[in-house]
């Protein structure tokens, strides 16, 4: 469970909270590449992610559809320079800055068109950038529903013993693409690509753009 503790000394206490998606934000911040100038943060909902990536980026662009989502993440920076919310689809949204050193997304993606999403993803960001990205999927074959039946108990202790919470609002929707199809259509998409299976029912993909 390392890790699992981390809080940044930027996140006011009376907002700290956990849950599956917040477990896997240590993985992301280390992921941050050195000198990192301008991140983007899709499906930001309440900017907590982007608050922390704010330690190690020097701007911090949090987009989401959901305008109460948005609102909050807004109040919650208090006005920081370092940190940019927008509120809207990310498919077609004008955003601020054409590359990012950083792109990243925490259960983001089913909700929209995996693929226009994941490409979209990868033009936005520079040469040499890094693209992380945190998915749910739904179980197929027979041996994810066995990993799934396995994990089952272990993710249940873990969230009651964290006191797993969501933020009041989120959106939630199912997925639909099973993690067998999610496997193979970024090894298309992102050659190289990086693919794990986590413990507590996510997947993530990271992924280094080639440099020109």
């Amino acid at each position: 469970m390392t890790g699992l503790y981390d809080h940044p000394m930027r996140q006011p206490a009376a907002e700290s909270y956990w849950n599956t998606n917040v477990a896997r934000h240590p993985g992301i911040l280390r992921s941050v590449p050195d000198g990192c100038g301008d991140a983007l943060d899709v499906g930001c909902g309440d900017g907590l992610l982007a608050r922390k990536l704010a330690g190690r980026a020097k701007h911090v662009t949090g987009i989401d559809k959901s305008l109460d989502m948005i609102a909050r993440a807004r109040e919650s920076a208090a006005g920081d320079p370092q940190l940019t919310f927008v509120e809207g689809d990310f498919l077609t949204a004008e955003l601020p800055g054409a590359e990012y050193d950083l792109v990243c997304s925490v259960t983001t993606i089913h909700h929209m068109d995996f693929e226009a999403a994941l490409v979209r993803m990868r033009e936005l960001l520079r040469p040499g950038g890094t693209l992380v990205v945190v998915g749910l999927a739904r179980e197929a074959s027979v041996t994810e529903w066995a990993a799934f039946i396995a994990a089952s108990p272990i993710v249940q202790i873990t969230k009651m013993l964290h006191r797993a919470r969501d933020p009041q609002g989120m959106p939630v929707t199912a997925p639909q693409m099973s993690y067998g199809q999610v496997r193979a259509a970024v090894r298309l998409l992102l050659p190289g690509v990086r693919y794990r299976r986590h413990l507590l029912r996510r997947y993530s993909l990271t992924w280094e753009k080639p440099a020109r």
